[in-house]
């Protein structure tokens, strides 16, 4: 499905896990964004793509609201989870330097993402320090997360995963202003596992655990850290959460 568009006028207004927040898109501001460069604010339903993969490059989105999942399909057909995006994250940085998407993007909640065309974004750029900082934080960012997770992935247990997993989620809601203690996994334990290379059975088993260990609680979705330390420390390093 192809997500809703409405164009804005400028009158309009490492070892340790997880890593570090990436800024909040409400340090950018519409307005002033939009005098450089044409900005299209774009609503998504949960299921609806932003892009897919193979379909042209030719604009980065910035994340105003919602969550939304990046993934790649391998040559068998099954979905690999690359990440999960929220506010203030840039969508669209894996792709530069291609002439398509490298994955497909798709909305797991209701969402709104601001369209800066690119190259023009580019031109934006050097008029907006902000824009430019965000940028390159973002493509850092990117850098990061894969190296963190591919490391994550190569010497953590299933337990530890998971346990970096919600780490990373609470901080990343915590530097948006949430509480990085209650919130609901917008994503499904397929998604998660798909993401962590584990299947859902193992993820669902490693969330048991870790609530009869008195880390956490689970209701379906809804996830609280009752003990934040002892989450850190089945991980075995003093991480920050994300």
């Amino acid at each position: 499905m192809d997500a809703t568009a409405a164009r804005t006028t400028p009158s309009s207004a490492s070892a340790r896990l997880p890593f570090a927040p990436t800024a909040a898109s409400s340090q950018i501001n519409l307005g002033e964004l939009s005098t450089h460069v044409p900005v299209t604010r774009r609503k998504l339903e949960a299921g609806q793509y932003l892009y897919r993969a193979g379909q042209a490059f030719n604009a980065l989105f910035l994340i105003h609201a919602g969550f939304l999942k990046a993934s790649l399909v391998a040559e068998d057909g099954r979905e690999q989870v690359t990440g999960f995006r929220m506010r203030g994250e840039l969508l669209g940085v894996e792709s530069i330097g291609m002439k398509t998407y490298a994955c497909d993007v798709v909305a797991l909640d209701t969402s709104e993402v601001w369209e800066l065309p690119y190259p023009a974004v580019l031109t934006a750029c050097a008029r907006i320090p902000e824009l430019q900082a965000q940028l390159t934080a973002a493509l850092a960012a990117e850098i990061r997360s894969d190296r963190t997770w591919m490391l994550a992935l190569g010497t953590l247990s299933a337990e530890q995963r998971v346990a970096a997993f919600l780490l990373d989620v609470a901080a990343r809601h915590e530097a948006l202003g949430f509480s990085n203690r209650h919130f609901v996994l917008r994503m499904s334990r397929a998604d998660i596992g798909s993401f962590l290379a584990l299947k859902h059975e193992t993820v669902t088993r490693a969330l048991t655990r870790l609530s009869a260990q008195g880390c956490i609680s689970v209701e379906w979705r809804e996830v609280c850290i009752l003990d934040a330390v002892a989450l850190r420390g089945t991980i075995g390093t003093e991480a920050r959460v994300h």
